[in-house]
């Protein structure tokens, strides 16, 4: 007889994280348009945060199960799959912007950083070389949250794949936890020279990233299901995990690696806990349409917002964040649709799970119609699969 850890681990689908995804491009996009720090649209920028516990929990995840069933982890097919689901977009846009900014930016200082910092961008190491600046603008300078995922996507399979003991990646993914904890201390100590190479790299690691590998790992045990299900496991858990988001985030003093660690237990309890009181929200048809879009939200929504007010200038925050929302939905629609589908179908070809019967259903992305579309993929990692 089948318990909830093998329901877990036989899951085809986890239908809550698409609408996580939602909440958090949501709460960038606000911050972005708003332009501010202050309120609770100034941590807005704490999405990107979300995503990365996604990411983590939802690639280790995929990896713990690879090996289970295939043996061994593919490493050729991992990194194809990923750049074949994240470069066709991430570069068309990236040379978008080049071709804008050396046409259209009037501001020859913004110009020539923009051009300066590009070998950044083009090699996903922005969130290392690109600092960034209160004086000035820095056009593309969200690229460092995808740099930093990029960062992880090649790294973490390497020490999973090339690892003899089950808990070596184990203690590797807990001694960066540290370090991400630690650095950031260090730096506000005087400990840590942050505008030295060593030190960004040290304060890029991302603390959501850790936790939510850390994560996957402890729910792939039964012992571990076990124990974290007593917890984020109960019909209760999901609404009380929104709850204690919603406190730390308006706590503006609140440790980042706790609100790490809070967004991380509810990206767990959606897992493991379909049912839940709020699962009609983010199981709603279009909370999880915008969530499957999500990456392609992400990299157009700062053109579609310089878009919005070039077309409608003197308008308030609020109109500018309905438009700009959904100008970037719009957009990523008819790019994921008409552009991005067809290396996405390519995926198929290096992905262990064909045949599989565990495998997840390929995930199309639609607007919703009257029937509800299926909820997001195990393949959904990172902003989007």
């Amino acid at each position: 007889m089948r318990n909830a850890h093998d329901d877990f681990l036989n899951a085809r689908f986890f239908a809550g994280l698409d609408g996580l995804r939602c909440l958090s491009i949501v709460a960038v996009v606000a911050y972005h348009v708003a332009g501010s720090h202050q309120g609770l649209v100034g941590r807005g920028y704490l999405g990107v945060s979300l995503f990365f516990a996604i990411s983590g929990f939802l690639i280790t995840t995929l990896l713990l199960r690879e090996r289970d069933k295939a043996g061994h982890i593919s490493l050729r097919g991992f990194f194809a799959r990923r750049a074949l689901r994240i470069f066709p977009l991430y570069y068309t846009v990236l040379g978008l912007y080049a071709a804008l900014v050396f046409v259209s930016e009037k501001d020859a200082v913004v110009r020539g950083d923009f051009f300066a910092n590009l070998p950044a961008f083009l090699t996903y190491t922005s969130n290392w070389f690109v600092p960034p600046a209160a004086d000035k603008r820095v056009i593309f300078y969200f690229a460092w949250s995808l740099a930093t995922e990029e960062q992880f996507y090649l790294l973490w399979p390497l020490v999973m794949a090339l690892s003899r003991r089950t808990w070596t990646p184990v203690l590797f993914m807990g001694g960066l936890l540290v370090v991400s904890v630690g650095a950031p201390w260090a730096v506000s100590a005087g400990l840590l020279d942050a505008s030295h190479l060593g030190g960004r790299v040290l304060t890029s690691i991302s603390a959501s990233i850790c936790m939510g590998c850390l994560a996957a790992h402890l729910t792939h045990s039964p012992k571990g299901f076990a124990w974290v299900s007593r917890v984020l496991g109960r019909v209760w858990s999901v609404p009380l995990m929104v709850v204690l988001l919603a406190g730390v985030v308006v706590w503006h003093e609140a440790p980042h690696w706790l609100i790490s660690l809070v967004m991380t237990a509810l990206v767990v309890a959606t897992c493991i806990r379909e049912q839940h009181p709020l699962a009609p929200v983010l199981g709603h048809a279009w909370v999880r349409y915008v969530g499957t879009v999500s990456y392609g939200v992400y990299l157009l929504h700062m053109l579609a917002l310089n878009v919005v007010r070039k077309a409608l200038p003197g308008q308030g925050v609020a109109v500018y964040f309905v438009l700009t929302l959904a100008a970037s939905v719009v957009a990523a629609t008819l790019s994921h649709r008409y552009f991005e589908s067809w290396f996405i179908k390519l995926k198929g070809r290096f992905d262990w799970r064909e045949g599989s019967r565990h495998a997840p259903e390929p995930r199309r992305v639609r607007a919703p119609q009257a029937a509800a579309p299926k909820p997001g993929s195990l393949v959904g990692v990172g902003v989007e699969a």
